[in-house]
């Protein structure tokens, strides 16, 4: 009985996790697809569109799964607040799958305008789906792309870390997905120039895959042609991983230290103290 429990809730979190990346990635590529191809829009709508995509596709998911919808979330969860290691490759996989089939749906339902766009199905609207070094035109290496990976998703994790830490301010009233939305908007806006802001495995291979049986034959490679998917997939774990870390022996050590102290003027009181 308690092995089948076991299975029906893990069951559960996997369709949350494949749920919430699925909202993610309709929102995110979508938008690519509107502002790319069809000429709607600009960097900016891009960005607050992917950021509302992280909010609601959170909000879809966070009761059942905790709503990681990024493999890299996942991975740090694991290594410093106990998170499951027996669950971490099968969240991963829920995740990709998700952001593949949304991308599959992007791909359909815009199949007209992108083909009006590029016929060639080249990298012109390869970013509609998947990440380039520096958008595809901009003079980046692959190398200065996996160390802007690294440092966005450290950013991400860092600030997500804050932002869910029960000891820390967390914000009130179930808004903590729309602050995690906001910290999305904010790297696209920040650091969006040199890697197109992947900072999430699932959202560039599941859509990478994607374009690559829909007819983008160069998906697996840049605009230099080197061989390029795994550096939005390395990049982000690792720097997933860094960030974590750096919250971890930066912040949280002195947090019980300033819940025992008397509040000093200027300090934000612990969360459920007195003002």
């Amino acid at each position: 009985m308690a092995k089948r429990g076991w299975r029906n809730s893990m069951a559960g979190e996997l369709s949350a996790e494949f749920a919430g990346t699925f909202i993610l990635i309709l929102f995110g590529c979508g938008v690519v697809a509107q502002v790319v191809a069809a000429g709607i829009g600009d960097h900016d709508s891009i960005a607050w569109a992917w950021g509302l995509g992280v909010t609601l596709g959170v909000y879809v998911a966070a009761r059942i799964s905790g709503a990681h919808i990024n493999p890299a979330v996942t991975l740090a969860l694991a290594v410093f607040k106990g998170f499951s290691w027996r669950k971490v490759l099968p969240y991963a996989l829920a995740q990709t799958l998700g952001a593949f089939l949304a991308a599959l749906l992007v791909r359909w339902n815009y199949s007209e305008v992108l083909a009006m766009a590029d016929p060639g199905h080249t990298f012109k609207t390869q970013i509609v789906f998947s990440t380039l070094p520096g958008n595809g035109t901009l003079p980046i290496s692959e190398w200065g792309a996996l160390r802007d990976q690294i440092i966005g998703t450290a950013i991400l994790l860092f600030v997500i870390f804050a932002v869910t830490d029960l000891l820390n301010t967390p914000p009130g009233a179930n808004l903590g997905p729309l602050i995690i939305g906001l910290l999305v908007v904010a790297i696209g806006m920040a650091w969006g120039t040199d890697a197109g802001y992947a900072i999430n495995p699932a959202r560039d291979l599941g859509p990478r895959f994607a374009s690559y049986i829909t007819g983008y034959h160069d998906a697996w490679r840049d605009q230099y042609g080197n061989i390029y998917f795994w550096v939005p997939i390395v990049g982000p774990l690792v720097g997933g991983v860094l960030g974590a870390a750096a919250y971890r022996f930066l912040i949280s050590p002195f947090l019980a230290e300033a819940d025992a102290k008397p509040q000093e003027p200027g300090r934000v009181p612990a969360p459920g103290g007195e003002g």
